[in-house]
């Protein structure tokens, strides 16, 4: 996720929506590397939402997870591809404060090896898509 600046938090106090990419496997498959994500900044979080949240440790970097569940101490988050990493079992619960707010859209961007007729087409299909909240916690929490 790119770092926050001053800049961003004024326009993110002005708009209540933002921009952000994704960089990373930790979200594979339901984003990846290059994703650009539409954020509504503030909106309440459920279980299941995948949300941008800073980093407990390194709170000048902005990370995507998906909230499994409340816990003492704030939201249990973690990646959806149990294999990257860098989430709560790593640092613990998410203090309600670090989270800033819950993806609603995502926007694949056209990549160098999509030029022909038939890969422009999927392309155009599956370019720009809701992100999906998972409710299903029995699923997400991966017997960890």
């Amino acid at each position: 996720m790119p770092e926050s600046s001053r800049e961003t938090e004024r326009t993110r106090a002005a708009a209540p929506f933002g921009l952000a990419e994704v960089t990373g496997p930790s979200m594979v498959p339901t984003l990846r590397h290059g994703d650009q994500l539409l954020v509504r900044y503030g909106a309440r979080v459920r279980a299941g939402d995948v949300v941008v949240l800073r980093h407990p440790f390194q709170q000048d970097l902005l990370v995507v997870k998906r909230a499994v569940e409340r816990r003492a101490g704030g939201w249990w988050v973690l990646g959806d591809n149990a294999y990257a990493g860098g989430d709560s079992t790593d640092y613990g619960a998410v203090p309600d404060e670090l989270i800033l707010g819950r993806v609603r859209f995502r926007y694949r961007p056209l990549g160098p090896d999509q030029r022909s007729p038939l890969a422009l087409v999927r392309w155009a299909l599956s370019a720009a898509r809701p992100v999906p909240a998972d409710r299903s916690a029995s699923r997400r929490l991966r017997a960890r």
